[in-house]
């Protein structure tokens, strides 16, 4: 018996594929931590020599690298970025203005939040 197997394309945001709430945040959580990952690495000290750099727990930095991201806010991440010599920048994008039609306040747009490394 052979199997018909379909392929769908990712849209890029595995949170979103899985149509779960708050996508976009839990994406952008998941890219910093994989950065703090990447210069961890990178800065060839031990996780405890980390920890002691960032204020954090060896157990803490081990949870970082292994993607056990719940105990971490988005904030907390970044301070770890800024921490192991990254500078942060945050850019806000107010809305175009226009006058709002019946349409527009029924669907309105909460905003769209993505990270860029330079």
């Amino acid at each position: 018996m052979k199997d018909d197997l379909s392929v769908t394309r990712g849209s890029g945001n595995i949170f979103a594929d899985l149509d779960l709430p708050d996508a976009d945040e839990h994406m952008l959580k998941a890219r910093v931590a994989l950065l703090v990952g990447e210069m961890i690495k990178e800065s060839g000290l031990t996780q405890r020599a980390v920890g002691a750099r960032l204020g954090l727990a060896q157990s803490d930095v081990s949870n970082i690298l292994r993607g056990y991201l719940r105990p971490f806010n988005l904030v907390r991440l970044l301070v770890c970025l800024r921490a192991l010599g990254s500078d942060i920048e945050i850019k806000v994008k107010r809305p175009p203005v226009k006058q709002p039609s019946k349409a527009d306040e029924a669907e309105k747009h909460k905003g769209r939040m993505s990270l860029m490394v330079a």
